[in-house]
């Protein structure tokens, strides 16, 4: 009777050791599965604009350029922004003015790449609504330049790409003006609102 019970139990005992391994090795999956992401050279967001379905936007996040890449699309109020931060630069197309707008990175007023990553996916995943940090800027009517090769060594590919063959405005930053219908939005919805406003003369 004994003789008969020990390989039942020897059987059991070895069937909860592999389940409690198969749980292990799933838990370490999934661990390896969030470095992964945290380490993926590129990360997509949708990024849904609370209240406006007539506004859509995207962000593609590479890790190994250090950019982010934002598309809004919303008719002809719709913009490209590269947020590169390997060579220090924000650029902003906007179509509507058919012109490119560029600021300097300034540490403590944008967000690090990786924070942004952080609110985009918990935006995506968690559906978490955010008041957006905003950043007014100023440029300066009829002073745009066209870039040159020196220029585009400083501003990086990826915004010449962007803003090749347009006219460009240096933008710097300022305090949110007291009548603000006449500036631009730009920048990533929900997250980062570049609101880009015209000097005044």
């Amino acid at each position: 009777m004994l003789l008969g019970f020990f390989p039942i139990f020897t059987f059991c005992s070895l069937l909860f050791l592999s389940e409690r391994k198969m749980k292990r090795f799933a838990a370490i999956l999934a661990l390896l599965g969030v470095f992964w992401t945290q380490t993926s050279a590129l990360e997509t967001y949708y990024l849904p604009v609370p209240g406006n379905d007539y506004v859509t936007a995207t962000m593609t996040i590479d890790n190994e350029k250090n950019l982010a890449d934002v598309h809004v699309r919303s008719g002809a109020y719709s913009s490209d922004t590269i947020f590169d931060y390997q060579h220090g630069y924000i650029a902003t197309r906007m179509f509507s003015r058919n012109a490119c707008f560029i600021l300097k990175i300034e540490k403590g007023s944008i967000p690090e790449l990786q924070e942004i990553g952080r609110l985009a996916f918990e935006k995506q995943t968690l559906k978490k609504i955010y008041s957006p940090n905003d950043v007014w800027v100023l440029y300066e009517p009829g002073n745009s330049i066209l870039a040159n090769i020196k220029e585009w060594f400083l501003y990086g590919k990826a915004i010449e790409n962007l803003c090749r063959d347009l006219p460009i405005y240096k933008l710097v930053k300022t305090q949110a003006p007291l009548d603000s219908r006449a500036c631009a939005n730009a920048g990533i919805p929900s997250i980062l609102g570049i609101k880009i406003c015209e000097k005044l003369s």
